[in-house]
């Protein structure tokens, strides 16, 4: 092993890279530094360090440097390094596919289609887009908004009489001479301001040649003018996203059950064009902060990215450490400037939001599916020594506010995962508020004798507590003459992070797994939809205790309005998502009843 304390005495000052070894010479570890010295040497300091750092170090036998000439070098060099060594401790992400663009031909009569590679083809580009469904979708508006051709030049020059895109009205037949180069032209020019995201412009020019064609008495232009304005418009109508300053990248993060996922919403020319997943390979202990900025590293940096490809904004949702470095560096590739933007307010923080809720979704549809749940329950059965291969598994929560409203959820897993049949939430009453142990009791004193008589027992209960909670179910399943079932109590660690879990029993002792176990992100899988469940009875119940004695404030709101009011919205929640003008439209409703009731409930959620 390399002599440390010499090895970090003669080390440089500059930027520059290093390569962590193990004692087969493999690469463990890549990173960069602005100062070589003082980056290595806090590895080594006396100070307190986190589980990654400390399981990296048990592995080290040796560290190279490379001494780049600046900062940016650094970044770009830790960038290809990790791409090519791919090393266990490092976040890595994994993207060998090239983003696909709409290119427009350069030719007298253009042709659009999809292209995918180095964009070295004469024409314009426009992109890139997430997919190719996101393509083909663009390019069919274009079509049949502008009638631009999408055939390829040996057919369009071996034609003798129009195609059936001409007969479906999604060319003009530029091919048979049926539209002239000046007009064609026009069409291509509007098409190239809507994937611009000028549809204002667009609407303006084509506004005007409706009006010409119209005091030129030629009425058949003029209402075609008047439809295509018309589809503009009801396209705008629908559109969501609007990037008012320009091409943006939002990034929205989740971690859950050892799975992070990160979701790339891609808008250009102010309107999205897609987004897509990455699921990072994580070691342990990992930041949000740290995943954040390895992809924008291995994203950004990607050899395939252009200037053209990099937004001039991307968004995010956590302050980075390296915020400044990363943002000169983009600047730097890109030669204009870059802004990483944070705190982000308004319609910027809807699209986080969006992306943030797309991140949840792509990891609980990769949670759930089949071939993993079955490789996690494995794991976990073989764990506890149990050789039945379609035993149930279920978890119990309790979920309040400051003891208002009390639920109690039981979720239930098998090999297949999820059995949201078997599901079942209790309303917890006549207990003292907060008292998690009596909710627990209760919860279980309901259940457990129908599946006692019914013969369904699970082979293993969760309690997501610890010793006290523990200790309330070992008491309810004993009074009961329960056997057979594995009592675990999953206590988070102190600094409540996936991961640092403990997992209690009864007279055994207390169980901590590593956190790459498949058995514990099964068990942070079944604890999270217990929490789910749990937490959105508890919201509801709590909403429609608020909400129906707000109601019963309102001068004028009986219990005929208030059967009304909910039967009209479907429940409580829709009502209170409900404006003014909705509650305004329901029978019996005044306007300014609607205001009071609209009024009373907002100010009863603050």
């Amino acid at each position: 092993m390399r002599d440390i304390p010499s090895f970090l005495a003669h080390l440089t000052h500059h930027p520059g890279v290093y390569q962590m070894l193990d004692a087969t010479g493999k690469v463990i570890y890549v990173g960069k530094a602005r100062d070589l010295k003082k980056r290595l040497s806090s590895y080594f300091s006396s100070s307190a360090k986190d589980i990654k750092t400390t399981a990296l170090l048990k592995h080290l036998d040796d560290i190279t440097i490379t001494v780049t000439r600046d900062e940016n070098e650094a970044l770009l060099l830790e960038c290809n390094l990790i791409k090519q060594h791919r090393p266990h401790y490092n976040v890595l992400f994994r993207d060998d596919k090239s983003y696909p663009y709409i290119w427009l031909t350069q030719s007298t009569f253009p042709r659009i289609t999809l292209y995918r590679g180095n964009k070295k083809q004469s024409g314009q580009f426009f992109g890139p887009y997430s997919d190719t469904l996101a393509v083909r979708e663009t390019i069919t508006l274009i079509e049949k908004l502008f009638k631009i051709r999408n055939c390829t030049d040996s057919f369009f020059a071996a034609r003798k009489r129009p195609c059936i895109q001409y007969d479906i009205q999604r060319c003009t037949a530029p091919c048979t001479k049926y539209v002239t180069p000046e007009e064609y032209a026009k069409q291509v020019h509007h098409a190239v301001l809507f994937l611009q995201g000028k549809d204002q412009q667009v609407i303006q020019e084509l506004t005007e040649q409706m009006e010409t064609f119209s005091t030129k008495r030629n009425f058949e232009k003029a209402a075609d003018m008047r439809d295509l304005i018309s589809r503009l418009r009801e396209m705008q109508a629908v559109q969501t996203i609007h990037a008012k300053r320009g091409d943006v990248d939002v990034l929205g993060m989740t971690i859950s059950a050892g799975v992070a996922c990160i979701q790339l919403l891609m808008i250009r020319h102010g309107r999205m064009t897609g987004s897509r997943a990455f699921f990072p390979v994580l070691p342990a202990n990992v930041s949000r902060e740290e995943i954040l900025s390895s992809f924008i590293e291995q994203y950004y940096f990607d050899r395939r990215q252009t200037m053209k490809d990099i937004p001039r904004e991307i968004i995010l949702d956590a302050d980075l450490p390296e915020h400044d470095w990363l943002q000169t560096a983009l600047s730097e590739k890109t030669q204009r400037k870059v802004i990483l933007t944070t705190h982000v307010r308004g319609e910027r923080h809807q699209w986080l939001k969006m992306a943030e809720a797309n991140a949840r979704q792509a990891v609980s549809t990769r949670l759930l599916d089949r071939a993993t749940t079955q490789t996690r329950y494995d794991a976990l059965m073989q764990l506890f020594e149990f050789d039945s291969p379609n035993e149930s598994i279920e978890c119990v929560d309790i979920s309040h506010t400051m003891g208002e409203a009390t639920v109690g959820s039981c979720v239930v897993f098998g090999p297949e995962g999820p059995r949201k049949s078997d599901y079942r939430r209790f309303n917890i009453t006549e207990i003292t508020p907060g008292d998690d142990t009596a909710a627990i009791t209760q919860v279980l004193q309901r259940r457990y004798p129908k599946l006692q008589k019914q013969q369904h027992l699970p082979r293993i209960l969760f309690i997501d507590g610890g010793v006290p909670q523990l200790n309330a179910a070992k008491k309810v399943l004993k009074n009961l003459q329960i056997e057979g079932v594995l009592l675990i109590g999953i206590a988070k660690g102190r600094t409540r992070k996936p991961g640092f879990e403990t997992l209690h029993f009864v007279n055994q002792p207390a169980l901590h797994l590593p956190h790459d176990s498949l058995a514990l992100h099964f068990i942070q899988q079944i604890r999270d939809e217990a929490h789910r469940f749990a937490i959105t009875g508890h919201r509801m119940r709590r909403d429609k205790k608020r909400v129906t004695s707000s109601l019963e404030s309102i001068p004028g709101i009986g219990a005929k309005r208030r059967r009304d009011i909910l039967r009209y919205f479907g429940g409580i929640q829709a009502v209170n998502r409900a404006s003014l003008e909705e509650i305004a439209k329901v029978p019996g409703i005044s306007l300014s009843l609607a205001q009071k009731i609209f009024d009373t409930l907002h100010r009863s959620m603050e």
